[in-house]
């Protein structure tokens, strides 16, 4: 006997078709446990807050880089003796609006469902002025925290300052951001040029989610961290 024909037929995956119940109930206790770490309260926010509702800057993205902040620097400090000196994010990353309401894990999910992990690059003035310029070019809502930059009508700038200090050429700053971005993704060259990098194996999500357990309430505003002047 010889195969002389193979047929097949595209059979679409819908709500028709039926469970199989002695694999639901294997599953179920897995699922329901699963559904229940997910789903429990952690904090609340008091508003909706959304990636679109600022030009340079907005409260949800400030919110994400200073929870960043707060989260990665104890650790870095611990293994280094050092403190980070600003983060850096991308405005793309944030993948959905932070909801009125409970915030449980799974907002932290919706937000950041990329495993994305935090990296702190050590990079000299010259390359954090190119960090700097690179903002003003985009001017879009990339998140940033202990950076704050000010520019007038012609996109020059007028103020640019690391924890209330102006950047020096020649110091060394340690950058967080994520490890999407320091490989150059939105086209972040300049983190390449660096002294040192170190890899904190603490994920961007992992970070919210431990910063929703402290904060109970969350309430971010838009502030002058990134403004245009005329």
């Amino acid at each position: 006997m010889e195969l002389t024909k193979i047929e097949g037929k595209q059979i679409p995956i819908t709500d028709t078709l039926s469970a199989d119940p002695d694999i639901e109930s294997y599953i179920k206790p897995y699922r329901d446990n699963i559904k229940k770490d997910l789903d429990s309260v952690l904090a609340y926010s008091v508003n909706t807050f959304s990636k679109s509702d600022g030009k340079l800057n907005t409260a949800i993205g400030n919110f994400m880089a200073d929870a960043i902040y707060s989260e990665a620097n104890p650790i870095f400090k611990n293994r280094t003796g050092k403190n980070i000196d600003m983060v850096l994010l991308n405005h793309g990353g944030i993948r959905s609006v932070l909801p009125k309401g409970n915030v449980t894990k799974r907002t932290a999910y919706q937000l950041m469902p990329f495993e994305n992990s935090i990296v702190v690059v050590a990079l000299k003035g010259k390359q954090v002025d190119n960090l700097v310029h690179y903002l003003i070019k985009e001017k879009r809502a990339h998140p940033i925290s202990k950076l704050k930059l000010t520019i007038n009508e012609n996109d020059k700038i007028v103020e640019a300052k690391i924890k209330g200090k102006d950047i020096e050429a020649n110091k060394t700053y340690y950058v967080t951001t994520n490890d999407y971005l320091y490989n150059g993704g939105d086209n972040m060259s300049f983190f390449k040029t660096n002294d040192s990098l170190y890899v904190l194996n603490y994920k961007i999500r992992s970070a919210l989610i431990d910063h929703f357990k402290k904060v109970d309430t969350i309430n971010p505003v838009t502030d002058d961290r990134f403004v245009q002047i005329n």
